[in-house]
């Protein structure tokens, strides 16, 4: 939708769009360093309290300073623009590569009113703390943040079922540790626990003796929604919202290709149970490491990758550089990043995050009560919808007789969402929604639909409603149904959260 909205930019919309660039052009030469010289200087602070409508819309753009507040209402984008107000401009043109245009470098100069202060415009292009964070990779200022460190962050949720396909600064980001940085020439990922003894491979190596595959995939953290939980109890964990979610496509060498070579055999598995992934991010306490069952690992269906690609390029640092396990239609947990040791067992990875956390348990069961050992870890994910659009509190327009709700829906284990339903009126009736898959998608095979699906329904309004709420589920190949509430799955970790989603929205009349 960005790609058909963002057009406008290209064709011009209205008197703005048409500004004309030779008008300035005589002038511009002969009075930019005047001009510049002439405006005012601020801080970063300064431009960050004009945020809103209200204050004043500002932005950041090359060591300039832009009042876009008139803006606003005429941007192609709608009022999306905001997401960048009080901040810096570059990180989202180039999101949208479509803005990287003359004419509308044309536009923006007219909003010009001073310049960022060198201390703030140094700080803005490098910002270095003394601390085991201070590596970390610059984040997309869009991200809404959940921690700083680890980073933990998931975009805005109205603009996530934008895209099919999540470009890679906004796919949600999920880190225990700081983020490593590791050099790609000196990289040896070990394969050990196998009867050929340990194997070790070059980035290299992994590029040019195994078969490239790629793979569309949906991620998903364990604690997505899981604020729904915290309304209802508080329970312990970062407080997402509906957005630790994302989908992209995967490319690297299928993980059993690997394992074959390490000397996998048929009856290695009359006693290894599971394979073990241990990453290169570490702190005082260790290393992130997670596991998931042989079976998966070593089936041709199971389309496991050891991913070196994301969305046609290397993998970012945030999502694992230079090398990440990726499995699909299975918990982000156990999508091990900046894998660096893989081992065949009879047993479990003892990680912390493995044995101690990512466990689903009886809503009755508390802090004093719970018993780990208990509960298996989190493998398969339950059905899941969200809607996105519209967003919580927000207001429909009562003069177009109609409402357009948007959102994702996604199944762990590779079952396929065939049907998801929307109610206006708190579930009372349902309509069916239309479901998008990719355009380049083939119908996936049975058992192997790892990426979401992204659904939208327009409906008329209900003759006379004042306040909608809308209510989405989802059901996958298996049948399988979001539950109707969150008390009932209440847990104290608060994973594993997939009620139905619900938003209430005003009816706005003119």
């Amino acid at each position: 939708r960005w790609t058909h909205v963002l057009a406008g930019l290209v064709a011009g919309t209205g008197a703005v769009l048409a500004y004309s660039l030779h008008h300035h052009k005589a002038q511009q030469t002969e009075t930019a360093i005047e001009k510049r010289s002439a405006l005012p200087v601020f801080t970063q602070e300064e431009v960050t309290s004009h945020r809103s409508l209200e204050d004043g819309v500002w932005v950041t753009y090359r060591g300039g300073v832009y009042d876009i507040t008139e803006f606003v209402a005429v941007h192609p984008g709608g009022d999306k623009i905001l997401l960048a107000a009080g901040g810096a401009l570059e990180p989202f043109w180039s999101l949208y590569a479509v803005h990287n245009q003359e004419h509308v470098l044309e536009i923006l100069s007219e909003y010009k009113v001073g310049e960022l202060s060198a201390e703030d415009l140094k700080k803005q292009r490098s910002v270095q703390t003394a601390d085991p964070y201070s590596s970390d990779p610059v984040r997309h200022p869009g991200l809404r943040v959940n921690s700083l460190k680890p980073f933990n962050a998931e975009p805005p949720s109205e603009i996530l079922s934008d895209s099919y396909i999540t470009p890679s600064a906004i796919f949600f980001k999920r880190n225990h540790l700081p983020v490593p940085r590791v050099d790609p020439g000196s990289y040896r990922l070990q394969v050990e626990g196998l009867p050929g003894g340990a194997l070790a491979l070059t980035l290299e190596d992994l590029k040019t003796k195994f078969p490239k595959h790629t793979v569309t995939a949906t991620l998903q953290c364990a604690g997505n929604r899981r604020s729904e939980m915290n309304e209802v109890k508080q329970v312990k964990g970062l407080n997402w919202g509906i957005a630790a979610i994302s989908n992209a496509t995967w490319g690297g060498a299928k993980l059993r290709d690997v394992l074959l070579a390490a000397g996998y055999r048929p009856e290695v598995a009359t006693w290894a149970r599971h394979v073990q992934f241990e990453g290169l991010d570490r702190d005082a306490s260790g290393t992130y490491g997670a596991s998931i069952p042989i079976n998966k690992a070593v089936s041709e269906d199971g389309d496991v990758l050891l991913a070196y690609e994301m969305n046609g390029e290397d993998l970012p640092a945030d999502h694992g550089y230079p090398l990440r396990v990726v499995v699909p239609g299975t918990v982000g947990a156990r999508n091990v990043k900046w894998v660096g040791r893989i081992t065949v067992s009879a047993e479990e990875s003892g990680s912390h995050w493995q044995q101690n956390d990512y466990k689903g348990f009886s809503p009755g069961t508390d802090w004093d009560t719970v018993d780990y050992k208990s509960a298996p870890a989190i493998q398969e994910l339950p059905v899941q919808s969200a809607i996105t659009s519209p967003a919580d509190g927000a207001a429909v327009e009562g003069s177009s007789q109609e409402v357009t709700v948007r959102g994702y829906a996604w199944s762990g284990g590779g079952r396929e969402v065939v049907r998801v339903d929307v109610s206006l009126d708190g579930g009372k009736t349902w309509q069916v929604a239309r479901l998008e898959g990719g355009q380049d998608q083939a119908p996936p095979p049975p058992g192997r639909a790892w990426a979401w699906k992204l659904w939208e329904l327009q409906a008329p309004l209900p003759p006379g409603a004042q306040e909608l709420e809308i209510v989405c589920k989802a059901v996958d190949s298996s049948y399988n149904v979001q539950p109707d509430s969150v008390l009932p799955i209440w847990n104290l970790r608060g994973v594993l959260s997939n009620a139905w989603h619900r938003v209430r929205v005003k009816v706005r009349e003119d």
